[in-house]
């Protein structure tokens, strides 16, 4: 197992995490990411990374088998409206590329909401900031490295 930048930062504040490896090859979606862990889709967060009117970035974290609410999404934030970030500008911006991009180890902090389904669960699941790997760890051990909120931000 390689270690990722955002598995060096949980290792530096001594969280307690598990990784998972999967074959990228065979899970594109995040639906399939969960299939490929053995793990039911609401512990498997993806990260999503949006752009304000105000040209404020933001990162949210939702549940695989969820859509961002892009109006709920603004709402948290306190913007007018928030878009998703072109994939091309993925890479300049947080230093990760689509489909492993991990809300630790970014190249700047931003603001970060994470589905209020988390705060229920024991667990979340979330990129390890590369392709094909993993981190599970708590909501509240997250909150140690990530300063987050919770809000309801998934269609309904």
């Amino acid at each position: 197992m390689i270690k990722t930048n955002a598995m060096r930062i949980l290792d530096k504040s001594k969280i307690e995490y598990k990784t998972y490896e999967y074959d990228s090859s065979k899970a594109i979606s995040g639906l399939e990411v969960a299939q490929s862990l053995n793990q039911d889709p609401k512990y498997v967060y993806k990260t999503l990374v949006t752009v304000a009117k105000s040209k404020e970035h933001y990162v949210f974290l939702v549940p695989v088998a969820e859509e961002l609410d892009l109006k709920k999404a603004a709402l948290a934030v306190g913007e007018k409206s928030v878009e998703m970030l072109k994939q091309k500008d993925l890479f300049g911006l947080t230093g990760y590329v689509h489909g492993g991009c991990s809300p630790l180890g970014m190249k700047k902090l931003f603001t970060t909401v994470i589905d209020i389904s988390a705060q229920n669960i024991p667990y979340i699941i979330f990129s390890a900031g590369k392709i094909g790997y993993q981190i599970q760890t708590t909501p509240q051990l997250l909150k140690q490295v990530i300063d987050y909120k919770l809000f309801d931000i998934t269609i309904s």
